[in-house]
């Protein structure tokens, strides 16, 4: 916790009415911030909010326009990322950029290693430095080890590795726990609450209202790229918080509308990919979703890309609408009526350097050309139909993809599958990494597409999402299913104890 002197000293960091625009885009109207040392401070928003644009003017990757920017009480303006890190500000992003080929150790010197008196890279202090940083941290990480093949998690704990190596005194974690298990958010935790203790201060950015009260002592909200208010965590509520960022009531979360569920549309029997799952069966009927739940690793999205196509497995069989579905053929599942959203919209279910428009048409551009031929007006009317109904945020259809929020670049992937019509739609992790308002609205068209008959199968690792949409549940563990629930009998310790308790054992 802060002490005395930190509150009554200047803060570490400071930002007052930050203005920054791009062209026409005002991304950032009025950004105020102010990080104490020896606190931990929740930065929260919805997508688009203005947080990411405020985090890349701390780390210099953007100047601002106007407005104060002051570190312990000086005046600052950094016009690149090493100006940024000189002054002892880190980032530690979702996805860590390591170099694969090289060991922890070199990863947290590269550029700045020790030398020797014959000038010789001195190996030795390199890994004596970095063992003691681990040590610091509570961590075991082998230094000598080549990261590539390393989880997220540990990825993280060496760009915080670098961090303290640099003696930052300020470190910003943006969404850094969107891809990991509860017992890595745990151990990040525990890393997180030292540094706190050590006198740092620390930016925690999260969509994920449990782990901002339980890890952070302040939050502020942002809105419209507007700073709305700071509060102590003790002195506010999810729902307080909630009502600042979305500037209404969100009353319903997931709002599940009730659906007709028909006939059989897709069958899944005996699966199998060694090492990955193993004797897979289950079936998906229209107007229904199916919640696939399970902890990270447990082979579920494995299971969603082999059915898919993407994916090979190597025996079972996936019937659609009662007819053999061949494996190993994307293009054919969705021609048959199947969509995937991936789990990663950014790697896998969008070209970033492309238009909105050409994203969300990308799957049916067979169907609209002509002689041939595809045209921009023909383009843009198809995709302006979801853009419309997904209420998108953009300034163009032609805007780059990769310029969007987290939560409308999330709208394009599923405007792109949902503009091939499925009757079977498959989304993959469909709210992580995007703000409470926008995760209602994609759970209220889950809902709405499943009373127009669309079979759903959803998978999510966030239990309260399972449990609050899905009509039937499927747990999976280490590659198989352990466990099928219906709506009234998925409770939390349910589909828990089927996530984590041994194979074989029933309940």
């Amino acid at each position: 916790m802060a002490t005395d002197d930190a509150t009554t000293s200047p803060p570490a960091l400071e930002l007052r009415r930050v203005v920054k625009s791009f062209g026409p885009v005002v991304a950032l109207r009025s950004g105020s911030l102010e990080l104490q040392s020896g606190s931990i401070h929740a930065l929260i928003g919805e997508n688009g909010a203005g947080k990411s644009t405020l985090v890349k003017i701390v780390a210099g990757l953007y100047r601002r326009d106007s407005g104060e920017f002051r570190l312990n009480g000086e005046p600052v303006d950094f016009t690149s990322t090493a100006q940024s890190k000189a002054a002892g500000i880190a980032v530690i992003y979702q996805e860590p950029t390591l170099f694969p080929d090289l060991s922890v150790t070199e990863n947290i010197f590269m550029g700045r290693q020790p030398t020797g008196a014959l000038g010789r890279i001195d190996r030795r202090a390199m890994r004596a430095e970095a063992q003691e940083i681990f040590q610091r941290l509570g961590v075991a990480l082998d230094p000598d080890r080549v990261t590539d093949g390393l989880s997220i998690a540990d990825q993280q704990i060496i760009e915080i590795a670098k961090a303290i190596s640099l003696d930052a005194r300020v470190l910003i974690m943006d969404e850094p726990t969107a891809a990991l298990s509860g017992v890595e958010v745990e151990r990040l935790f525990a890393v997180a609450r030292s540094l706190r203790d050590e006198g740092r201060a620390l930016l925690f950015i999260s969509h994920r209202f449990d782990e901002v009260f339980d890890l952070c002592d302040t939050v502020t909200v942002m809105r419209d790229g507007s700073y709305i208010d700071t509060t102590p965590i003790a002195e506010t509520t999810v729902d307080d918080l909630v009502r600042q960022m979305v500037g209404r009531d969100v009353t319903e979360l997931f709002p599940k509308l009730p659906s007709e569920v028909g006939e059989v549309v897709l069958e899944v029997e005996g699966l199998t990919r060694t090492g990955v799952f193993r004797d897979v069966s289950f079936a998906l009927r229209s107007g229904e979703i199916v919640g696939l739940a399970g902890l990270v690793g447990a082979g579920r999205s494995e299971v969603v890309r082999a059915i898919f196509g993407v994916d090979p497995y190597e025996s079972g069989t996936v019937r659609l609408h009662g007819k053999p579905l061949p494996k190993g053929n994307p293009r054919l599942a969705t021609s048959r009526g199947i969509a995937l959203v991936p789990e990663d919209r950014r790697k896998q279910g969008l070209v970033l350097d492309d238009g909105v428009s050409r994203n969300i048409t990308l799957a049916i551009r067979g169907r609209l050309a002509k002689w041939g031929l595809l045209w921009t007006k023909r383009e843009n009317e198809a995709a302006q139909v979801w853009a419309s109904r997904l209420e998108v945020k953009t300034a163009a259809l032609d805007a780059q993809a990769g310029t969007l929020s987290g939560g409308n670049q999330q709208k394009v992937v599923l405007g792109k599958w949902l503009a091939t019509e499925p009757t079977v739609l498959i989304v993959d992790e469909p709210t992580r990494g995007i703000d409470v308002g926008t995760k209602a609205e994609v759970h209220r068209l889950l809902s709405q597409l499943a009373q127009q008959g669309i079979a759903i199968l959803m998978i999510s690792s966030e239990l309260p999402e399972v449990l609050g949409m899905a009509d039937r549940v499927l747990v999976m563990r280490e590659g198989r299913l352990t466990g099928e629930f219906t709506r009234a009998e998925a409770t939390p310790e349910a589909v828990m104890f089927a996530a984590t308790a041994d194979a074989g054992v029933t309940r």
